[in-house]
């Protein structure tokens, strides 16, 4: 089943590059079946996903190189089957956004398809070699999407991304070499790998060394201070489809590894580390909202906005803790459902406008009810607001971190604080007020508008009412990860 998950995607892909690229349509529907098959076997799976156990469930597994003990080896837990889900959810509704690209259509739909595979292989994979196969496949195609269908500075976002990633590739292949070599028998098995048997041959010094390496490949990719600077470009040149996957799947990909790969094989550099995380977690926190609030683009706003998001999950491992590590995995699923909304909407907005300036516009209330009312829960889920998904998950982090860590979790409150006041502010000047007559003819939310947003808004009243089933998925495998 998982094989199915992964490979669909990349079947449709293929079958969208044997179409003509005149047929429009047929590329649009095969792409849509294709990610709507990962996206019907990942629902499929909670029919045998067995929420009492911490153990490794649907495992694939065969040898892939005999010769240097690579295997096919997939599997997800209560840690890697919401985000599996996450990314296949976020794919289609990515693709009902991407039904207004007009401009090489083919290609388009084609390395949207490819980014998917990688996309979900990452959180399905259970060998070191996999994983890293799976995760600079996402490099390619996330290259070209916002290379070729970007904004005016979007080659130079193309590039930057790709050089960031690629150079915490580089870091994280060397430590997973390491690991490699190290171990006894030679493995690349992260089960294994994670087994304190072997671990025991990891002597502290290495340990550091080797979660430095990992760390740098996957703090580029949360972003977490100072590798953040790719993010917001990114962001703001990228189509909004692919800005929607960027915030709500690829970040995720970082905090997945660290918790995954970083704590679960090095955990001795992991707790060498923790100070410096710490510290980290808080900058991204009360930084990333502090940007965002300097913002008058509305799309750069949100990119900050999610530094500062990310940095919650970064404090929730800091702690060190269930609760905080729960949080932590709630807080990847809600940014991702949050943010995502929040890329779209801004998307509707500026293919009416031409513009994301938040003083451009003002009183759009009165004329666009129904898309005031999305943007507006929307933000408040984003800034914490209680009865909405963003509160549990921030909230979680917080009383999992305090513990440890009383006072620089009480100085990261400052960030609730900064994050409120820049999407209040946003709110005011772009929908309260006196309507300006430039946009009197500005529409409100179109049929397929509604259809991509739709299903995230639900989700994100869904879960800030009723969060117990989405924490009942990970919390067995939380437990097993910190020992209890």
């Amino acid at each position: 089943m998982l094989s199915l998950i992964v490979w669909s995607p990349l079947v449709g892909a293929l079958i969208v590059l044997m179409t003509p690229k005149e047929k429009v349509r047929a590329i649009q529907t095969v792409s849509f079946v294709a990610a709507g098959v990962a996206l019907a076997a990942s629902l499929t799976l909670l029919l045998n996903f067995d929420r009492g156990s911490a153990a490794m469930q649907f495992v694939e597994r065969w040898m892939w190189i005999p010769s240097l003990n690579v295997q096919y080896l997939l599997g997800i837990d209560g840690l890697s089957y919401p985000l599996v889900l996450l990314t296949a959810f976020m794919s289609v509704i990515a693709l009902v956004g991407s039904l207004g690209i007009k401009e090489r259509v083919k290609e388009y739909f084609f390395w949207f398809l490819l980014l998917e595979v990688g996309m979900l292989g990452v959180f399905a994979a259970l060998d070191l070699v996999l994983f890293y196969v799976f995760w600079e496949l996402t490099l390619v195609p996330m290259y070209f999407l916002i290379g070729v269908w970007g904004g005016p500075k979007k080659e130079f976002a193309a590039i930057k991304f790709f050089l960031y990633t690629l150079s915490g590739s580089v870091f994280m292949l060397l430590s997973i070499l390491a690991l490699y070599f190290k171990s006894a028998p030679h493995t690349f098995d992260m089960l294994e790998l994670m087994k304190p048997g072997v671990q025991s041959l990891f002597d502290p010094r290495f340990q550091i060394l080797a979660f430095l390496g990992l760390y740098f490949g996957m703090a580029i990719k949360i972003p977490a201070f100072p590798f953040h600077t790719w993010l917001p470009l990114a962001h703001v040149e990228a189509p909004t489809p692919i800005s929607v996957i960027l915030a709500a799947v690829l970040l995720k990909m970082g905090v997945y590894g660290l918790l995954r790969i970083a704590y679960g094989i090095t955990p001795l550099g992991f707790a060498w580390f923790l100070p410096a995380l710490i510290v980290i977690a808080v900058i991204n926190i009360v930084y990333g909202a502090l940007c965002a609030m300097a913002q008058t683009d509305m799309k750069k706003m949100v990119a900050y906005s999610s530094v500062n998001h990310m940095g919650y999950c970064l404090l929730g491992i800091a702690g060190m803790s269930a609760t905080g590590f729960s949080g932590a995995a709630f807080q990847m699923v809600n940014h991702g459902i949050i943010t995502g909304a929040l890329f779209l909407l801004v998307g509707v907005i500026y293919d009416r406008a031409h513009t994301r300036d938040v003083s451009a516009f003002g009183g759009l209330a009165l004329k666009l009810p129904v898309y005031s009312g999305l943007m507006a829960m929307t933000c408040f889920a984003s800034l914490g607001l209680p009865g909405l998904a963003g509160f549990i998950s921030e909230f979680m982090c917080f009383l999992g971190a305090f513990s440890a860590w009383p006072w620089p979790t009480a100085i990261s409150v400052v960030g609730i604080i900064a994050t409120a006041a820049f999407f209040l502010r946003m709110m005011q000047k772009v929908f309260l007020g006196a309507f300006n007559e430039k946009w009197a003819g500005m529409e409100d939310m179109t049929a397929r508008e509604l259809i991509s947003v739709m299903p995230l808004a639900v989700v994100t009243v869904w879960f800030g009412i009723a969060p117990k089933w989405p924490l009942d998925l990970m919390n067995k495998t939380i437990e097993h990860m910190l020992g209890k």
